[in-house]
Formats: C-alpha cells, structure tokens, sequence
C-alpha cells in the first residue's frame, strides 16, 4: 500500500465514524497500555540498542511516561468530552450557548529518536482520545525502537484507524505532502521550518515541539551541592539528549567557583569515577551527533569530563567554565552531555542574556529570592520555568508542554492534548417561539433604536 493509499484508507475510517464513539476512544488507550506493559522487556531492549538508554531510565522517562499519560487521560476523557454550557446575552434570551469537541479527522505524528517511545506515543494517546484517525512515523535515527514500534502497535490496536509508517527522509517527504487534518511534530526548528512550509496549501493545523538552549540561573542563596545534583541530573540523563535539558549556567564568578567543584561530585554521585562504565549513562546517537559535540569542547575550560570515544561514541558528562559568549558551543542548542557555565556580573547581565535570545523551550532558576523569581518570572518568555528543579514540569499531567517562539507552537499533555486534536465547535440553540429577535430586525424605528442602545449600555 502506497503512502498515499494508507492515508486515504484512514481517512474513510474516520468518515465512517471509526474512531468517535467514547467506547473505541478508551479501548485504543487501554490496548495501548497493554502493549507498553506485556512488551516493556522489548521496547527496553529497543531504547538499550539505539540510545544504551538504562531500563529503568526507559520506564520513568518513557514507557511509564507514557502509562501514566493514559490513565490520567483515561480518568478524566468523558468529563472532558461533556459540552460546556456558555452564558448567553441577554439580546438573545431565551437561547442555549455550549462548546462541543469534535476530533479533527487524519493526524500525522512525526517523533525525534531522542526519547522515541514517549515522544511518539504521548501525542498519540490525546489524538486517540481526542477520537481521531491516527498516522505514526517513528524516527528512523531510533532504528530498533521504530522496528519494536512497527511491529507492535498493528498487535495492539485498531488497523483501521492506526498506521506506522517507517523510513527516512524520502518517506517523510512524501508524508508531509499528503493532506492531514493536524500534524504534531516534534524535532529541531530546521525540520520544523519544512513541515509548517508543507503545511500551508492545505492551511493544516500543525504543533511543533522544538527546543533550544534552555538556560540555568544560579545565585548565592541557594546551597550549590543540593542545586547541582539536580541541574547533573537534568542534564545528563539520556547522555543529555534532552530538548529540555539545561543547556548553560549563567552565574557570577563567585557561585560559579562554588557550583563547579559541586557539579563535578554530583556527577560522580550520579554515575561513579567512570561514567564509561556505567550502565546509567547513554551513549550519542549517531556518528554525526558525536562529531558535532566533540566540536563544541574548545571553550572555556573544561573542570570534568572532555573524554570521548568515537568507536562506541561516549562522550562523558563535561561542564565547562568561564565560558566566552561568543563561543561556538553558546552559538546553538547543544543537545548533548556539555554545560558551559557563563559568568555575569548578576541577575540584570543574565535576564538581558536570556530576553536576549531565542525564547527557549524551558527556563530554570535556582534562588531562595522570592524577588529574583518574580523578576526572572515576568521579564522573560519561556515555555515553562521551573524554580528548583529541571524537566521535571514533564511529569505533571495538568500542565501543557509546549514552546513560544523559535521552541515551538503549541502545547500537549492531559486535557490540553485533547484540546490540541479537537475543533471545539460552537453550538447555539433558539427556540423559534418567543421570537425575541423582533426586537433586532428591520425596520428600524426610534423605539427599536432606544431598546438596542440601552441594551448595549447594559452589556457593556
């Protein structure tokens, strides 16, 4: 079956009403959660294989992502999918105004390889429940997990509705010059460019989740072991294949040469003398992403870290200091196990840093100031912040995920992932009799006139 074949076969399950009732909304999810839950050892193996991801890494941070996902969705889908009664002006009465979600049709979700279970099926779980027709391309840079993937997702759930498409660049081509009702990509602002370009002759909705360089800023209240611990942890889980990973530390001089030494012993705490020994730490994902970080290693100097092996392309966990702003390494998103620490005179220099730059995908602060929050809060724009902690924001259902800027459109997870694959449709119902609209209709006359203007004054 041709690309083009395999689309139209799932737009007329959508049309014939395939994938609207409630009932096949939570079937697909349930079955879903079957496959991440009786196959785990096997998409385990996938993500060991692509990424030498840990299998325990592979539950918190992908299939048990994912999981969780479901049963939040799950708990909540048919509230969700209640109309919501809207207050009608009175010029109307008596009238009903409510909102009906309806889902959108055919939805192409095209994932990274960095996290390629989670961010594949995540989207998929609100188009489902969202009650649409679904096409999956898994990244071909994952090639074990997208062949797990393929393999196992026509076992599961409804083929009708369903599909995955595997290949490369040629395939995603010729994907993106089908017509779709929504696409949900997530990968660099290059790529991101090209598929809100093949979105235009169908005016198609698109979600882009992209990232870059998600800053880190600390200051002197805060104690650096405890706050390293976790920015080590942030950025080096998945070898730092995380879009949203701090990228760099901004910090003056003086928390700089406290938060240094600190870093270096949390990354001992996290993966021993030796995180080439590891079995917790990932390697790069290919040949091209090694060169590309092993490039980026010249600035500043490196405190820890710095050892590469191209033949299994490990590259450890490096933090880098006095790092020069006009660095290469500063000059786009690192995307790997690097983190240059940034030094500024204080929190004006590094809020001038920050809405300086491209908008990033998220924005963490490690203060006790409640004034420094507030300032850092209001004078720059993010897709999240998260005071005290990095990435963590993922896990918490309730909240979107999603860029502003050059880091994306749009946003997912929970309710605001039904949203994004929903048309929320506008419904207003009038009785004919009273036919209060009289009042509202030609010919105009001075009673007529008097009663529309001192309605208005009333709503207004």
């Amino acid at each position: 079956m041709t690309l083009a074949q395999t689309v139209d076969a799932l737009r007329r399950s959508f049309d014939a009403g395939t994938t609207k009732p409630l009932a096949w909304r939570l079937a697909q999810l349930a079955a879903l959660r079957r496959m991440l839950t009786e196959r785990s050892a096997e998409l385990e193996d996938a993500l060991l294989a692509d990424l030498a991801k840990n299998p325990t890494e592979s539950q918190v941070a992908e299939l048990g992502f994912v999981v969780s996902e479901i049963d939040h969705i799950t708990r909540r889908l048919r509230r969700w999918l209640k109309p919501r009664r809207v207050t009608v002006p009175g010029a109307i009465l008596p009238a009903r105004a409510s909102i009906v979600r309806e889902p959108l049709g055919v939805v192409l979700v095209i994932a990274p390889w960095n996290y390629p279970v989670q961010l594949l099926l995540a989207p998929v779980v609100g188009a489902l429940a969202a009650g649409n027709a679904v096409l999956l391309k898994p990244s071909e840079l994952a090639p074990a997990t997208s062949a797990a993937l393929a393999r196992l997702i026509p076992e599961y759930l409804d083929t009708r509705a369903v599909a995955v498409v595997e290949g490369g660049v040629e395939q995603t081509t010729e994907l993106l010059e089908q017509r779709f009702d929504h696409i949900f990509y997530t990968g660099n602002a290059r790529v991101g460019r090209i598929v809100a370009a093949a979105a235009v002759p169908n005016l198609t909705p698109i979600t882009l989740e992209l990232g870059g360089k998600s800053p880190v800023y600390v200051d002197d209240t805060v104690d650096p072991e405890a706050a390293a611990l976790r920015i080590a942890w942030g950025k080096f889980m998945n070898a730092g294949q995380t879009c949203v990973a701090p990228d760099y530390i901004l910090a003056t001089q003086a928390v700089a040469a406290r938060l240094a030494p600190a870093l270096a012993a949390a990354v001992r705490e996290l993966y021993g003398d030796d995180p080439a020994t590891s079995p917790d730490y990932g390697r790069i994902v290919n040949d091209r992403q090694f060169d590309r970080l092993t490039g980026l290693l010249d600035a500043g100097t490196t405190i820890i870290g710095g050892v590469s092996d191209p033949v299994t392309r490990y590259l450890a966990p490096t933090v880098l200091t006095d790092v020069p702003r006009d660095a290469a390494v500063m000059g786009e998103e690192i995307f790997g196990p690097v983190l240059p620490i940034v030094p500024v005179s204080g929190l004006d220099e590094a809020i001038g840093i920050i809405a300086g730059g491209d908008k990033p995908l998220a924005l963490y602060v490690f203060s006790s100031s409640r004034r420094v929050r507030r300032r850092i809060l209001t004078e720059t724009s993010s897709g999240a912040v998260g005071f005290g902690v990095p990435a963590a924001h993922l896990a918490v259902a309730g909240l979107p995920f999603g860029g502003v800027g050059e880091s994306g459109m749009g946003a997912y997870h929970g309710e605001n992932s039904v949203r994004t694959f929903s048309h929320e449709k506008a419904v207003l119902t009038k009785s004919l009799k009273p036919d209060t609209m009289r009042l509202i209709y030609p010919p105009y006359t001075e009673a007529k006139d008097r009663f529309v203007r001192g309605l208005l004054r009333k709503l207004s």
